[in-house]
Formats: structure tokens, sequence, C-alpha cells
């Protein structure tokens, strides 16, 4: 029997997934214990053929571990948990799913935005507080939207925010310019966007080569009313600076999804603001988004056990062998 471990809590849940999956007569292995830090999957890597990743990292020690290995599949785009050069060395296959959750983490931006303009949150506070503290806010549509990274999920949101009536701007260092020209999007380096937008949306992928690509400095070319909008990875923005420039009201709120940490330390003094909204890293999460990329990784895997090679494979060198 073919063996299919996960450390993703929505894999296999929702959906046609849970029926495919029973219909291919394949075990699955839930890792999800928040307990352990790798959610269990260590002991049963030896028996593992597929593994289809969460936010557990996949380091060489994993591998090592996991003699039947033949995949690696993240459940979702960003895979910089994820060891693709120890993958390679090994021969493993490693996957992803482009584009399956754009539109739910689009839709995520969009209600953080909304949020943040009508002080949704605090007002949510205050009546079942008892109060009546009405706070008069913005209207998005004619503000400014800097997208950072206009990927699958920049494109999407790009597409949503024109459509509410607002103007949209961007940062991409390989942008689809065919797009950015349809749709009258402007490109512009970092900086520029920064200092022009009211809404800033990161939506680039984590790793050394993002770590605090927000930090003091850019934060300080933003306007003092904007609103940041992190759905990327917790280590784009410094936690620090951010709070320092929200504290010393040199930016007007930020919206985060995503951690350093999952979940992260509350202890830290950004969590004690109230111009900040908080979510548990579930831009991804809606039930059409995680049928779409359960559906994806298990086409996928049938694809390898038939001898394919699925266009999705990140490093296709491994079949040159």
């Amino acid at each position: 029997m073919t063996v299919i471990a996960t450390t993703s809590p929505g894999f296999g849940r929702h959906g046609r997934v849970p029926h495919k999956l029973a219909e291919n007569g394949w075990e699955l292995i839930r890792c999800i214990d928040t307990s352990r830090p790798d959610g269990g999957l260590g002991e049963h890597l030896p028996r593992v053929d597929y593994l289809v990743v969460g936010l557990v990292p996949v380091t060489a020690a994993t591998l090592e571990a996991a003699p039947r290995l033949k995949a690696v599949l993240k459940h979702g785009v960003g895979t910089d948990n994820i060891d693709i050069p120890a993958c390679t060395a090994r021969g493993i296959p490693v996957l992803n799913t482009p584009g399956a959750n754009a539109n739910a983490v689009a839709e995520l931006a969009l209600g953080m935005m909304f949020s943040f303009a009508r002080r949704i949150p605090q007002g949510h506070a205050s009546v079942i507080a008892g109060g009546w503290d009405r706070k008069v806010g913005i209207e998005i549509a004619g503000r400014t939207l800097g997208i950072v990274g206009l990927g699958n999920i920049g494109r999407m949101l790009a597409l949503k925010a024109l459509a509410l009536g607002m103007k949209v701007v961007a940062s991409d260092l390989y942008p689809d310019k065919t797009f950015m020209a349809e749709h009258g999007i402007e490109l512009m380096d970092l900086d520029a966007l920064l200092a022009q937008s009211d809404f800033v949306s990161l939506h680039v992928f984590g790793g050394k080569d993002n770590a605090a690509l927000i930090g003091a400095e850019r934060l300080a070319r933003m306007k003092p009313t904007a609103c940041l909008l992190n759905l990327a990875r917790g280590e784009v923005v410094d936690a620090d600076a951010l709070h320092a420039a929200l504290a010393e009201g040199r930016l007007g709120g930020a919206a985060l999804d995503a951690y350093v940490t999952e979940p992260p330390d509350v202890s830290h003094p950004l969590f004690s603001l109230p111009n900040v909204i908080f979510s548990p890293h579930t831009g991804a999460d809606t039930v059409e988004a995680v049928e779409r990329v359960g559906l994806m990784n298990i086409a996928d895997i049938e694809a390898l056990m038939a001898g394919g090679r699925p266009a999705r494979v990140l490093n296709p060198e491994v079949f040159a062998r």
C-alpha cells in the first residue's frame, strides 16, 4: 500500500480530496501534533512513500530517515521550509501548487484592507463591550494599493482592487509587463512604491533573500496614514521596526497573517497595539482553495506513480539521472 504522510492540517479534509484518497486506496498518516516540533512525523518516516508538507521543515535529516520517500509535495506554494538541494541530491522531486490558493489569499488581503479602513475589529470590540464607539473611516476606492510581488496572488489582488476603484502600482523583480500594461498598473521600485501607497500588500517569497525586506529604513518611507499588509512570510517584515513605527505614529496600521514563529510569541509589544490586525496564517484557508491544492497534490502523486514527470516539479534535474 502507498503511504502518504502529511504535516498540513488541511490536506485530505475538504471537498473531493477525502474521496479521492479513499478511492486510490492510499494510507494517509496525519502528523499534525502541535506539541511536537515535527508534528509527529519522525516516527513514521521509515514507511512514507510521499510527503505532503505544511509548515514543518523538510531537512536532509528528514530525507535520511525516509528510505522509501519518492517525492516531497508542498500543500501550498512557499517552499522555503523544504531543503530542495538536499532533495535533489537524493533524487527526490519537489512539487508545489502554484495558483491554487491565489484567490483565497487575495480575498483575505481585501478583507484586511476593509477592516483597517472601516475599523471593523475595533467596532466589534466596542459593541460587545457595551459601547457605541462610532469611528469615521475611509473608503478604499481612489486609494493607492502597492503590491510587492506581482505573482499569482499579486495579480489576483490587483484585479480585485482595480474593480473596487483603487489605483494599483507594483514592484516585482520579474514583472509580467503584458499584464501590467493591459490593466494600467505602473511598475516602480520598492522605495517609490512605499512612498506613494496608502496600502502596501506583501506577496513575496520568504527566506534569507527577503529577510527584513521591510525594515526601519523602508518603513520610514511610508505615509504616516498607510497600512502594511503581510500575507507572505513573517521574516519579510522586521517586527521590532514595525512596532516602533506604529507606536510612534509614523505608520497608520498593519495587518499580519504570517509570523517568524507560528504560533507567534504574543509577549512581543507589537501584539498590544490597537492598530494591528492579526490572523493565524489563514490566507489560504478556504474550502475551495484547500480542495484545489489537495487535488493538485494527488494528481502529481498519481503522475509520478505512473512514471510521469509533472509540470510542477521544482527540481526537474532529478529526472535526468
